[in-house]
């Protein structure tokens, strides 16, 4: 046996156990110390898993998904790596371009994406399910986003939401979070999600389709946008740039244009007049902010 302090005592030939070393005044590994009594059976004493020949099959066969649907944006690919000195700081954009091929990130993106990056599945997944902008289910035509943040939750957000859960759902149960009415890529599909602020706290209630905003939005409102969008319409946004389908704005978050007026399609008026009041306001009125003088001097640091 071992005592406390450290010697050993009882038979040599006995082989002991620890419990583990003492940490902060509590023992790691719990238990105290015992004496085993019996020896450790032999590798060929132990039995042998019999396995299946379908588990055989899972665990040789190579498990690589397909990524021939892919085949279109390689060299897309490579012009966008090409941008950054570190190829790695090109994942943001890459996924944004898979997503634009199959509307959302699956495990082949995430595959393709660590191929053309010479990362492991592993990093690029990580990178992946930290940012909600990449969805890990197949979305709808449209991404319909409802603030439900503070301001805008009181101002009419939640019951917003609320009434597009119920609008868009079938056999009397609610649209989930990230959940979609209709076939997933299929026009007039609205995939319908929750989000947190979206930046426009004057203008609230907000909501967004596919990142473009409609302000000041009722329940009444909201409700006849999407039935717009399932109708194959696109309603012009309260600013910003025209309205167009999920899939096609990730190719312009990837920064890729498909046509020669390039980034300006995604040009648009992007201030309302709220948002502007103030300044508009200190202008009129001569207002100034004082001036930062050249040199401040930093408060002093409490000594530690």
């Amino acid at each position: 046996m071992t005592s406390s302090d450290g010697q050993t005592g009882g038979s040599a030939s006995q082989p002991e156990v620890s419990a583990g070393q003492t940490y902060g005044g509590s023992i790691v590994g719990g238990g105290d110390t015992f004496v085993a009594t019996e020896a450790e059976p032999s590798v060929a004493d132990m039995s042998t898993e019999v396995v299946s020949d379908e588990k055989l099959e899972r665990l040789t066969v190579d498990t690589t998904p397909d990524l021939s649907i892919f085949a279109n944006i390689v060299g897309q690919s490579q012009a966008l790596i090409a941008k950054y000195p570190q190829s790695r700081s090109a994942l943001l954009p890459l996924l944004h371009l898979v997503q634009s091929v199959e509307g959302y990130v699956s495990q082949a993106g995430i595959h393709f994406c660590a191929e053309q990056l010479n990362l492991s599945a592993a990093e690029v997944s990580a990178v992946a399910t930290f940012y909600t902008m990449y969805k890990r289910k197949p979305c709808g035509e449209h991404l319909v986003s409802v603030c439900t943040n503070t301001l805008c939750a009181v101002l009419g957000g939640d019951a917003i939401y609320k009434k597009l859960q119920e609008h868009l759902g079938e056999d009397g149960k609610p649209l989930g979070h990230e959940q979609t009415a209709g076939e997933p890529g299929t026009p007039g599909s609205i995939t319908l999600e929750h989000a947190e602020c979206l930046a426009a706290c004057d203008l609230g209630p907000v909501l967004q389709v596919n990142y473009e905003f409609y302000d000041n939005q009722t329940v009444d409102s909201a409700v006849e946008l999407v039935d717009a969008l399932r109708r194959g319409e696109k309603p012009a946004p309260t600013r910003g740039a025209a309205l167009t389908d999920f899939k096609s704005v990730e190719r312009q978050l990837a920064g890729l244009f498909d046509n020669d007026l390039a980034e300006s399609e995604v040009d648009g008026p992007s201030a309302a007049v709220e948002t502007l009041r103030g300044a508009q306001l200190a202008a009129d009125r001569g207002w100034t902010a004082p001036a930062m003088p050249d040199e401040v001097a930093l408060p002093e640091v409490e000594k530690k």
